[in-house]
């Protein structure tokens, strides 16, 4: 089952790439909610929680009464607002990922229900059994996807949008991930932690946990992540 954030960050996308495109420009209305949620396949639920994420990236403005008015925005900037993570380093990468995923699983300890520990549960499957055939493509799979369903169980949809860059800035260290095929147990067994926690509803144990593995992410690839010091998460043996 698609969640309705999966569904929404795809509009997003959909949408962008029109505009960046040109198949509307600026000073444009867009068509109308009823027509465009028709051409999109999508609910109008979603259509509406796409534009609201449009409006706050400064793309879009709604006008009541009126419709949905393109912004004069140059094509730069349509680009920018999807690939702004194109450059970004691995440490880059890496400190987005500390900031953002602790928090969500945080919230996700506290929303998540059967069918969504299930389902991670499953993804972990997926990397046990690639570290036991000792396929090193199938196991950074795996955990792309392990991290892209956290995601996908965040409900704010601007929060999304954000979160989307985090999804495609994991895809950036593939390729670290896949030079590090021994390193797979260690994600698992780092990732399998967390759901633990998830599936114990502790918020503060999830986002330790994750703040661990993301530590832990940095010091196998030979990155030295800077942040505060009073943000270090407990040590293995201690409970937050």
């Amino acid at each position: 089952m698609i969640s309705s954030s999966t569904v929404v960050n795809s509009v997003v996308d959909k949408l962008r790439q029109a505009l960046a495109r040109g198949q509307w420009r600026s000073g444009e209305m867009l068509p109308g909610q009823r027509e465009l949620a028709e051409q999109l396949g999508i609910s109008r639920p979603s259509l509406r929680e796409a534009v609201t994420v449009l409006e706050t990236l400064g793309l879009l403005r709604s006008l009541p009464g009126k419709g949905v008015l393109v912004l004069d925005v140059d094509s730069a900037t349509l680009a920018q607002a999807g690939e702004s993570v194109a450059a970004a380093s691995l440490a880059d990468v890496l400190q987005l990922r500390y900031t953002l995923e602790p928090f969500i699983v945080g919230l996700v300890a506290q929303s998540a229900n059967s069918q969504d520990i299930g389902q991670l549960r499953l993804t972990l499957m997926d990397m046990r059994e690639a570290l036991e055939a000792n396929d090193g493509e199938a196991g950074v799979s795996a955990y792309i996807a392990f991290h892209e369903e956290l995601f996908a169980l965040t409900t704010n949809p601007i929060f999304q949008s954000v979160v989307q860059q985090t999804g495609n800035a994991l895809k950036q260290s593939a390729d670290m991930l896949r030079k590090s095929p021994e390193h797979l147990a260690a994600r698992l067994a780092e990732n399998e932690a967390v759901v633990r926690a998830i599936r114990e509803k502790n918020s503060a144990q999830a986002s330790a946990q994750m703040r661990r593995h993301i530590l832990q992410e940095g010091q196998r690839m030979g990155i030295e992540m800077n942040i505060p010091d009073d943000d270090q998460p407990p040590t293995s043996g201690e409970r937050p």
